[in-house]
């Protein structure tokens, strides 16, 4: 049903080949390489195979878990989703179906997107496994507008359209939002928002945010949640983001607290000559789920 990458070219690029086999793989990451609505810098169609070759470069050996998780868990990468033809709910449609089907197959899902828009597909599918779910949205930009440039399905609207799902969140990192958005995030009960000058004067920031998730979390991490230092070639960098350790504090910490159900990594935008961002979100990824398998949740 599923085509896969081969050993040489999925995540991590293991030496064994079983352990990229998808039957033998508890984890199971998608490559959804879908951008349409991209209002800044283009390019993020290009981010999913970025961070998979990236990884090739990534230690297999977690030093703070002290393990190689993917020997234990094994990693297997689908080939691209095909958005030929598809846009707006098509897209959200196609990439809902795939989503759904590796939840019936009882695979842990990872996503790596292009732009945020993707992940409105995602939760939907989680939220039919998982009906109290919760998202942690790690992010510059709220992405609650209404619609942006006439558009609900555009990367800027992505929250908006899972706050109509009736799922809670907790944005972290935001530093950057319309005054529309910002009503919204005012008037709902189903928003909590932890702004970037508000985590940089408070030292309790990552309990309080762990606080207020459900039990079962679903994590979206938009590159640009990190300061530009970190990530900088991402689709609409902002200034004054997460530091690297802070958000992995923020990540082992809901790894111990929760049920993480997934998480995907989007909005990278490659750039030529520059593999920083690439590199540094394969090795996010690896350290998440290094952080989730040591708490025995993959």
């Amino acid at each position: 049903m599923f085509k896969t990458l081969s050993a040489e070219n999925t995540f991590l690029a293991p030496p064994e080949e079983e352990l990229a086999d998808l039957a033998q793989s508890k984890i199971a990451i998608q490559l959804l390489p879908y951008e349409y609505t991209s209002s800044y810098h283009e390019g993020s169609y290009k981010g999913p195979k970025a961070i998979i070759e990236a990884s090739h470069y990534v230690e297999f050996y977690d030093e703070e878990t002290d393990s190689e998780c993917y020997k234990e868990t094994g990693v297997a990468t689908l080939e691209e989703l095909n958005f030929d033809g598809a846009v707006d709910a098509e897209a959200m449609k196609l990439i809902h179906n795939q989503t759904k089907s590796l939840l019936d197959s009882d695979k842990f899902v990872i996503s790596l997107g292009a732009e945020h828009t993707v992940t409105g597909g995602i939760v939907s599918a989680f939220k039919e496994k998982y009906p109290d779910m919760f998202v942690l949205q790690i992010d510059a930009h709220s992405d609650l507008r209404e619609a942006y440039q006439d558009n609900p399905y555009s990367h800027a609207s992505v929250m908006a359209r899972v706050h109509d799902m009736g799922i809670p969140m907790v944005q972290v990192g935001i530093r950057a939002q319309c005054k529309e958005e910002a009503d919204l995030r005012k008037s709902s009960s189903k928003i909590q928002t932890w702004y970037a000058h508000n985590i940089h004067q408070n030292p309790n920031w990552i309990q309080e945010c762990i606080e207020a998730l459900g039990t079962n979390v679903y994590v979206t991490i938009d590159a640009d949640g990190f300061d530009p230092s970190v990530a900088p070639a991402v689709g609409t960098a902002e200034p004054g983001g997460l530091t690297w350790f802070q958000g992995l504090d923020l990540l082992k910490a809901v790894s111990k607290a929760k049920n993480v159900i997934g998480f995907d990594i989007v909005e990278i935008a490659p750039r030529e000559g520059d593999t920083l961002t690439e590199f540094t979100m394969a090795k996010l990824c690896y350290k998440f789920m290094s952080y989730l398998h040591h708490n025995k949740q993959i």
